[in-house]
């Protein structure tokens, strides 16, 4: 990922930690078929660069935090669409959209439940009635159980932890 960034720009080197500093932890990725691995991470990079503390990166403001959390959301979707599953990339689209959704509308959004659901069912069909649950009402219970039955309670507790020492 951080290679990638480097090479596609000189901002994105520059706002490269220096290799000592950069914090190699998968947080969601682990709950998740090996093949979306760096996708998820590059997505979750960008995440962290919106609304949490970059593994990877320090951007010198929060303009350039905000242009490579996009770069980092694209270049996540680009990854997993290489995997040829439309259904993976409509609901990563729909966890970054839910994200949003949900940052906006709470200081201390539950979001790490969709991460964890999404990580764990991606590509499978399952996550929309507890998506809406989420959205519509704020109730992440149904995308804590799904990605608990499906990736372990253990594993996803773990990713709920890091999670939290991301966040601003």
């Amino acid at each position: 990922m951080a290679r990638d960034a480097s090479r596609e720009s000189p901002l994105w080197s520059e706002c490269l930690r220096p290799g000592h500093e950069r914090e190699l932890v998968a947080v969601f990725s682990p709950l998740a078929e090996g093949r979306f691995a760096l996708g998820i991470e590059t997505i979750y990079e960008g995440y962290l660069a919106h609304y949490g503390r970059p593994r990877l990166f320090a951007p010198p403001s929060e303009k350039t935090a905000l242009l490579l959390g996009d770069y980092l959301y694209a270049h996540g979707l680009v990854r997993i669409a290489e995997m040829g599953s439309v259904e993976a990339v409509r609901d990563l689209a729909e966890l970054i959209s839910l994200c949003a959704h949900l940052q906006a509308s709470s200081p201390s959004p539950p979001d790490g439940a969709v991460w964890a659901a999404t990580a764990a069912l991606l590509a499978r069909g399952e996550l929309d009635v507890a998506r809406a649950a989420l959205r519509d009402r704020g109730d992440a219970r149904g995308l804590e159980g799904l990605a608990r039955e499906h990736a372990g309670a253990a594993a996803v507790e773990q990713a709920f932890v890091a999670h939290a020492a991301r966040l601003r």
